[in-house]
């Protein structure tokens, strides 16, 4: 028995590490996957935007921008293929590793038991095992030969078990490895599509580029507009913050004082907030990174803060949100439960709808229809209105904002990642 359960270790050991080794393989290779056809999904719908946009004789910056968003998602699938590839390789290596093992293993059973078959063949006769047994001085040795005769038939039989397992996880771990050197192939294959693609891309934003340089007095009045835009929201949204903080402090103040109480001193650019606003604040902050996209389907196209102009040399432009282009028609919806505070009209951005989540504040721009009012309860998801789409550029973009108080906060950090 001594023997054998030398032996029970390793296999326990390599069960053990073979089962580990798979559930975290398995579980990376499908977190990449999934991030594979979601980065596919969104070049894939990148590519009908950009059809659209194409289908104007004139070039436009918004076609540029687009065609730098699928260049970004390109990128990105590029080094999931190959993060998964390295997996594969990693796969690879463990798996060569758990057969030579076992190989080896299976070596030392097999010259174990090959010396159990000759031991017993030369011992074979039931009369010597008896008269083994009744040679015995004493009942007390016949009992332990008689039990050493018995663990002795059941170690055969559990070795002859060890051998019949290793060899099947020998022969299930050699049909991995072929799987896996496959999928690698595959993978390898699909990385160098994509980069071929990749390169396509880059030659075509180039051409791009130097087209759209040509227009740069036009860019330039498009920008100044923008900008104006923008200066414009942020003073209508600072307005209402500063008057929803204002009627926030003075309706602390009066519950105060008609409670006996001292008004507690707060921030003037922070909401003294009602036990429920503070729930739902806390409740907002606790869904950051798992906020629903404020449309059905779409790309972001431009980023939070400041960032050097696409085409312009030497401008820098900045944005207090973030702006995603969808489809036409495409309805705007509430990312999280809350009040609207206000529906503006703000020119060059359409009309504004902001809704107050407790001390955060959403903000979503260049809506045509607005389906609600100041005032209104929303939930998460609730349609708040259609959005605006240019029939001369083919372009539906909504812009969110996010504040905190008076702080201007990055939507890409609140939303959910595709």
């Amino acid at each position: 028995m001594s023997k054998f359960n030398k032996y029970l270790p390793v296999f326990v050991v390599l069960m053990l590490f073979s089962i580990t080794s798979s559930t975290s393989f398995a579980q990376n290779k499908k977190d990449l996957e999934n991030k594979k056809k979601e980065l596919q999904k969104e070049i894939s719908l990148t590519n009908k935007l950009l059809n659209e946009t194409k289908k104007n004789k004139e070039l436009t910056l918004d076609e540029l921008v687009k065609l730098k968003s699928k260049i970004t998602a390109r990128q990105e699938l590029i080094s999931t293929i190959h993060q998964g590839i390295k997996l594969v390789n990693k796969q690879i290596s463990e798996t060569q590793q758990n057969i030579t093992s076992l190989q080896n293993e299976l070596e030392k059973l097999k010259q174990e038991y090959a010396k159990m078959i000759y031991y017993a063949y030369k011992n074979r006769s039931n009369f010597d095992k008896v008269m083994f047994i009744f040679s015995s001085s004493s009942f007390n040795q016949a009992y332990k030969r008689l039990k050493y005769i018995q663990q002795y038939t059941e170690y055969r039989k559990k070795q002859a078990d060890a051998i019949v397992k290793t060899q099947q996880e020998l022969k299930e771990k050699i049909a991995q490895l072929e799987i896996d050197k496959q999928e690698k192939s595959a993978l390898l294959s699909l990385e160098e599509q994509e980069k071929q693609k990749l390169a396509l891309e880059k030659a075509e934003q180039e051409t791009t580029v130097q087209k759209l340089q040509t227009k740069e007095q036009e860019l330039k009045s498009d920008l100044r507009k923008k900008e104006e835009a923008a200066r414009k929201l942020q003073k209508a949204i600072e307005k209402i913050i500063e008057e929803e903080i204002r009627k926030a402090r003075e309706a602390a103040a009066a519950a105060a004082k008609a409670n006996n109480k001292d008004p507690k001193s707060t921030s003037t650019t922070s909401f003294p907030m009602t036990p429920e606003a503070q729930k739902l604040s806390n409740s907002f902050a606790s869904n950051k990174g798992s906020l629903p996209w404020p449309v059905m389907e779409g790309v972001i196209t431009d980023r939070f803060g400041q960032h050097p102009h696409p085409v312009l040399t030497g401008i820098v432009v900045n944005n207090n949100g973030i702006d995603i282009s969808t489809t036409k028609g495409a309805i705007a919806r509430a990312i999280f439960d809350g009040e609207v505070s206000s529906v503006a009209i703000i020119p060059g951005g359409g009309k504004v709808v902001m809704i107050r989540h407790g001390e955060y504040l959403s903000v979503y721009s260049y809506l045509s229809d607005v389906y609600v009012k100041k005032g209104d309860k929303i939930t998460t998801k609730q349609h708040l209105g259609t959005l605006v789409s240019e029939p001369d550029k083919a372009k539906t973009t909504v812009h969110l904002e996010i504040w905190k108080g008076m702080t201007k906060l990055n939507p890409e950090y609140w939303i959910f990642r595709k």
